[in-house]
């Protein structure tokens, strides 16, 4: 689904929402009905997830990111749990960075897999053991938050301040995952990323539920090779736009811009049509680090393609640098005290 995400979801809601909202309903239902009694096994490690309130990009990955890091300074062994949207294995997996393809594991374990090991599977506890086999001592889970297939100690719910919740309703009439009352009952804190009012009503909803609200900045890794230069500007993301300013933010010029569905695996002719039109109107051209693994694991991508491609990186910069040990120090004493209750 957040592949497909139409744009009126961002929109204030129309004829399509109000049309879509009995099947909204019993989507909400359901949805609520397993957040609320879903009783997920648990496994002898503090869990934290990484989630949000809605479809589409709002930044785990790069979260998911900062946290195995934190955890890396902390002196612990932190292990990702993550689906592998996008992938083709049904089992258990440990993804290997340096032989897998995002075809086989998705675009976002292989970035992540360059931080701490993964493990991919739909069975999120089979991933869990598979870490645990491999000596990690603190579980990431990256999104899961409302699928109830896994114990989590602490939930963290990132959320994009320029876009927050679209129209506030529920897939299929909008891009809630699930009921927003709900969600919020459910998590622990919430992570806004960004600048932008778009998350405002969601952020005051938080704070009458007395939930803490932390910020957070994404932050490009590179300017050296993007400033006073004129893209093509190309993703498939799920919010291609922030990417797009991004680019502009860094001092690059964006003067056309392709926008893909998340996870697209490029096609030949997809890759033969940017090169044409970048080389007919003498633009560079450049993406983001979840397509560039998506296209340089791929069979077939032309190496002359790769070696004129431009990759923009983030990295998450917290508002209090301390914050992301103070969560991984609550999720686990979560866990100690989910120890002693037995």
């Amino acid at each position: 689904m957040a592949s497909e995400a139409p744009p009126f979801w961002w929109e204030k809601p129309d004829w399509r929402a109000f049309a879509l909202s009995p099947l909204s309903a019993l989507y909400g239902a359901v949805a609520r009905r397993r957040l609320v009694r879903g009783t997920p096994p648990k496994v002898p490690l503090p869990v934290l997830c990484i989630g949000n309130f809605t479809v589409g990009g709002a930044g785990k990955t790069p979260t998911a990111i900062a946290f195995a890091k934190a955890a890396q300074a902390k002196g612990l062994k932190p292990g990702i749990v993550s689906r592998g949207y996008g992938g083709g294995f049904s089992g258990v997996h440990l993804v290997d960075p340096d032989h897998d393809t995002a075809r086989h594991t998705g675009d976002e374990p292989l970035l992540l897999a360059r931080h701490a090991p993964v493990a991919v599977s739909p069975d999120r506890v089979a991933a869990a053991r598979l870490l645990i086999a491999e000596g990690c001592d603190f579980l990431i889970m990256d999104d899961g938050f409302q699928s109830a297939r896994l114990h989590i100690d602490y939930a963290l719910i990132v959320l994009d301040s320029s876009r927050g919740i679209g129209n506030g309703r529920i897939i299929p009439a909008g891009p809630l995952r699930a009921p927003l009352i709900d969600q919020l009952r459910k998590a622990d804190a919430l992570l806004k990323i960004g600048t932008g009012s778009g998350a405002d009503k969601v952020i005051r909803q938080a704070a009458r539920a007395a939930k803490p609200i932390h910020g957070a900045r994404l932050v490009p890794s590179s300017k050296s090779a993007i400033s006073g230069k004129r893209f093509l500007a190309f993703a498939g993301i799920g919010n291609p736009e922030k990417f797009f300013a991004s680019l502009s933010e860094m001092g690059g010029a964006p003067v056309l811009t392709r926008s893909f569905p998340d996870h697209h695996p490029y096609t030949p002719d997809d890759i033969t049509e940017l090169m044409q039109t970048a080389a007919a109107a003498d633009l560079n051209l450049v993406t983001t680090a979840k397509d560039h693994v998506r296209l340089a694991t791929a069979l077939g991508t032309p190496p002359q393609f790769l070696e004129k491609l431009g990759v923009i990186d983030v990295e998450l910069a917290f508002d209090q640098p301390d914050i992301a040990g103070r969560i991984i120090d609550a999720a686990q004493e979560r866990y100690r005290q989910r120890r002693i209750k037995g």
